[in-house]
């Protein structure tokens, strides 16, 4: 079979995806993780009379272990289906690309598996996101002055 009528025929039987209702679901799921993440902060402000600048923190602590505690429990992944990067985009996404790779290698020991290869894609996204704070950085320190 040549490549083109190949390629023809994939293209018929592959599954289109509505691009802008999964826009729309991920602008209202992350918006939705932003609100639980606001009411997380008043509530350990307001109830727990935490400090607001220590009950951020404790928010952050709170949605990266609920994303991993899901992601453990099998039920993250489903969820990103529907949510796309609603999900994936706030911190909640990143926790979950380290859980599932620790997880990934768990049988391989704690050195060696979990160890290893915990940062495998959580590792790109903190380099790439260091570069671009120094690049980001750096332009604002010359058009700016160093403010």
């Amino acid at each position: 079979m040549e490549k083109q009528n190949y390629k023809k025929i994939v293209d018929r039987h592959k599954p289109t995806e509505d691009r802008l209702m999964n826009a729309i679901v991920a602008f209202f799921i992350g918006g939705l993780i932003g609100a639980i993440g606001q009411l997380l902060i008043e509530f350990y402000s307001s109830w727990l009379q935490i400090p607001t600048q220590e009950a951020s923190s404790f928010m952050i602590v709170t949605l990266i272990f609920v994303s991993c505690l899901f992601t453990a429990l099998g039920f993250f992944d489903k969820w990103v289906t529907f949510a796309k990067c609603g999900l994936i985009i706030p911190i909640t996404g990143f926790a979950h690309s380290m859980m599932s790779s620790g997880m990934e290698y768990k049988h391989e020991g704690p050195i060696f598996g979990v160890g290893a290869n915990l940062f495998k894609l959580a590792g790109s996204v903190i380099l790439y996101g260091i570069v671009a704070a120094w690049f980001f950085g750096m332009i604002r320190y010359f058009f700016l002055g160093g403010v």
